[in-house]
């Protein structure tokens, strides 16, 4: 791996940068030490984007769907080839181990092959009339596309906001998050060195509101896509309203995990612990409060913090490594708040709770239990390597905290009750719910939630309808 990342804007399929632009380091977080640079695109950048994009959402929307078919088919084999390089890079810019980032850029392949199959199952439908009539219900593509993406999977955010619509018809400019530009940015260029046109997906970098102010301003942007923050993606959401663009939003979460007495433990406690503390818990659909009955929370409890005691922390390079640094010093300066003010309030420190030594962002995997629902830790997502351990009376109650919040992204349960399981996925307010399993994402099903956590979906089929418009044609 070069031993610096310095990015450039692709626009029109060339390749941007120098001429007197902003250009920002990019820090390593196993060091705090700059790995490279992201250079920031002017007004004029952006405007030659958007010049772009419409001249290829018309071209791109014309091309055969066996064609485009190839192109992404071709794009994912790229992806595939060069995923070590790629990964690489989600280590030296996001600090997950190795493992992880060559595992996301892995599933970036699968997503695209399930889009490019999709494109050619976008089936609309004739409904049933007298003879001498028809009506046909068609979908078509929505138009340029603006997705901007958050840094914690460096490569997967990026290729949700760039798969769907390319599947779907429609020209796309992304902007990857300025903290870990080089995944994304290898991956728009895989696409083009598959054949997808330079006009068709583009990628820029520059100051967050600038860009997204500057591209939803425009008439060419006739959808956003975002992964981020409630707070970011509420503000999008009122840029996107303005022309009344159509928006999907995948926000923050708060992940509960209900156990109850019946499930299988210690299949719960391995499974659990190890996605708690995934990618230093800097994942949206991390599970972060577990609500465990009563009658098993002692043994839970032991469980879980043997379990975090022995996760191993270290660079993310490094072979052995089970959990990475976190993405940034702001990122402990949270958790050093959040846990302050949760053992402020009685909550118990039972593993973890520092950072760990003084060169880049490593943070111990810790274990708060009993903690009052008026920490903050417990009504703002800690995005961190943090498990909330409460004890609950039963289902009821569990239920009812789990619903507490507004947020509705990821939910989680352990039960071998057949019953409770159907009323658990009626009732508990979720975008995606795991049962017995600690996997909620897949390329060929929905991605998204509910309340405060966002609207419209990526992935499956939804990631792709959600860049199309219905037309519905009536004949006589």
């Amino acid at each position: 791996m070069p031993d610096m990342l310095d990015s450039h804007l692709l626009i029109a399929g060339e390749a941007v940068s120098g001429g007197g632009r902003d250009v920002h380091d990019v820090l390593d977080p196993a060091t705090g030490e700059r790995s490279g640079g992201v250079v920031h695109a002017t007004a004029e950048d952006l405007d030659r984007a958007l010049e772009a994009a419409a001249r290829g959402f018309r071209t791109w929307r014309n091309t055969s769907a066996d064609e485009r078919t190839a192109i992404l088919m071709k794009a994912a084999g790229l992806i595939r080839e060069r995923a070590k390089d790629i990964g690489a890079m989600i280590t030296r810019e996001q600090g997950k181990p190795l493992k992880e980032g060559i595992g996301e850029t892995i599933y970036c392949a699968m997503l695209l092959e399930f889009y490019a199959g999709e494109i050619k199952r976008l089936y609309g439908r004739t409904l049933v009339r007298p003879a001498g009539s028809r009506v046909e219900v068609q979908y078509h593509p929505v138009g340029p596309v603006a997705g901007f993406a958050a840094w914690n999977f460096p490569a997967l955010n990026v290729m949700r906001k760039i798969g769907g619509p390319l599947a779907a018809g429609c020209s796309t400019i992304v902007k990857p998050s300025e903290e870990t530009p080089a995944a994304g940015l290898a991956l728009v260029q895989a696409c083009i060195d598959a054949g997808v046109p330079g006009d068709v997906v583009q990628c820029v970098f520059g100051v967050p509101d600038e860009v997204s102010t500057h591209l939803l301003g425009s008439p060419v942007i006739r959808k956003v896509t975002f992964t981020g923050s409630t707070a970011v993606g509420k503000h999008l959401a009122k840029l996107a309203a303005e022309d009344l663009k159509i928006a999907t939003m995948e926000l923050g979460g708060h992940g509960p995990v209900l156990v109850f007495a019946d499930s299988d433990i210690d299949k719960a406690l391995d499974t659990m612990a190890a996605a708690k503390y995934r990618n230093a818990g800097q994942v949206c659909v991390s599970p972060t409060r577990f609500l465990i009955e009563e009658d098993v929370f002692e043994r839970f409890r032991d469980g879980f913090v043997e379990r975090a005691e022995k996760v191993k922390v270290g660079p993310g390079t490094e072979r052995d490594t089970d959990m990475g640094p976190m993405a940034s010093a702001r990122g402990l300066e949270r958790m050093e708040g959040l846990i302050s003010d949760a053992t402020g309030r009685g909550a118990k420190l039972l593993a973890g709770g520092t950072r760990i030594g003084n060169q880049g962002f490593f943070h111990q995997p810790t274990v708060l239990s009993e903690v009052s629902t008026d920490a903050e830790i417990m009504n703002e997502e800690p995005f961190g390597p943090v498990a909330i351990l409460n004890p609950m009376k039963g289902e009821d109650a569990m239920i009812e905290e789990a619903n507490r919040l507004p947020y509705g992204l990821a939910a989680y349960a352990w039960t071998r009750d057949p019953a409770r399981r159907r009323r658990l996925a009626a009732e508990v307010e979720a975008g995606m719910l795991g049962i017995d399993t600690g996997a909620v994402s897949a390329a060929d099903a929905p991605f998204g939630g509910v309340g405060w956590s966002g609207y419209g979906s990526e992935d499956g089929r939804e990631g792709v309808l959600a860049c199309m418009v219905t037309k519905t044609v009536h004949e006589g």
